[in-house]
């Protein structure tokens, strides 16, 4: 009888555990009979998408000497992020703390400290920056009161965009060719990274990112937000603007229904970012031509969100039941145009 030998290094085999996501096909109700799009699960991976930056950055500041062993990483997050620092600090042997605010949901606050991270919270979002803000100040502070410790900065550390590059070739892998790429923009790692691979490939990708209404990306006034895991009232330096061909941004009620849709249609479904990436790819399989292949990244499964999307107390407070998506964008041909408010479309170029 064969046996499965240990490894060596647990940690290494804990680090195997992020990528080879799957896809899945998404048809109907989004889209016509025959048409629809393929969406990346990378809710998959033990704590989502951002295990792949986490355990990448970490690992490469190691190799540069950045980050000395044992000593302590610090940063900011409003979750999936944090969740994969914990894995990494697991990893290779680093305490972990990370900053928050109020709007971290329960579990997954439970989750890192589970996992061995400190969790601090700020009180008060920054007047002109918001929660974001808030929160990088937080850690300005506590680097400067550890010194040796190492701040991933994921906002604009051009390794959270190289880390991507892997989901990209299982993407080429699963799929063959890909001709239109939707991601939500955070910090702009995963659309930056992904697409940068795939245009290797296929110069002609369109890539069409998706944003929350509130966000300031994309050149919105910044506004407070529902939506977590999308959007910010910071510039990411990480997000390249110039890769776009168009943008969309969502509104929060539009993603809820989403989520619930592909939850009771196709067993599958996440968050906010993964409901506000399926309005605009159905739409785009609905709109664009026959044949076109469309991939779209869906960054993490539903269980933090059992108490907002998923909860319908929560969802009537805000107004987020009932109130599925246009079948078209509103769209405008520049940010200083209107202030949006629900779906609403920019092409960039």
């Amino acid at each position: 009888m064969s046996t499965i030998s240990s490894p060596s290094r647990p940690s290494s085999a804990l680090a195997r555990l992020a990528g080879d996501t799957p896809v899945c096909w998404i048809g109907e109700p989004f889209a016509p009979f025959g048409r629809g799009f393929w969406a990346k699960l990378e809710g998959a991976n033990p704590g989502g998408l951002k295990d792949r930056p986490a355990l990448h950055i970490v690992g490469r500041a190691r190799e540069r000497g950045e980050l000395a062993p044992g000593a302590m990483i610090v940063e900011s997050t409003s979750g999936t992020f944090g969740l994969g620092l914990a894995l990494a600090g697991i990893v290779h042997g680093h305490p972990v703390t990370v900053v928050t605010d109020p709007g971290m949901e329960a579990i997954v606050h439970r989750l890192l400290c589970s996992y061995g991270a400190r969790v601090e919270t700020v009180r008060r979002p920054h007047p002109a920056g918001g929660w974001q803000r808030a929160r990088l100040d937080r850690v300005a502070e506590l680097l400067a009161a550890h010194p040796g410790a190492y701040c991933p900065r994921q906002y604009d550390n051009p390794d959270n965009v190289a880390a991507y590059a892997g989901l990209a070739h299982e993407l080429l892998a699963q799929l063959g060719r890909i001709d239109v790429l939707v991601c939500s923009v955070g910090t702009g790692g995963h659309s930056a990274g992904v697409a940068r691979t795939l245009r290797q490939h296929n110069p002609g990708l369109r890539l069409v990112g998706v944003d929350a209404t509130g966000s300031t990306i994309f050149g919105q006034p910044a506004r407070p937000r529902l939506m977590r895991g999308l959007g910010s009232s910071i510039q990411p330096r990480n997000v390249d603007h110039d890769a776009f061909d168009e943008v969309h941004w969502v509104a929060p009620h539009e993603a809820v229904w989403a989520c619930r849709t592909l939850a009771a249609t196709h067993y599958t479904t996440g968050g906010w970012s993964v409901g506000a990436v399926t309005v605009v790819a159905a739409w785009l399989a609905r709109t664009e031509a026959a044949g076109r292949r469309i991939a779209a990244v869906f960054p993490d499964g539903p269980a933090r969100y059992y108490t907002t999307v998923y909860d319908d107390g929560y969802c009537a407070e805000h107004d987020l039941l009932g109130r599925p998506p246009a079948r078209e964008p509103d769209r405008i041909g520049h940010p200083a145009e209107a202030e949006v408010t629900r779906w609403t479309r920019m092409v960039m170029r």
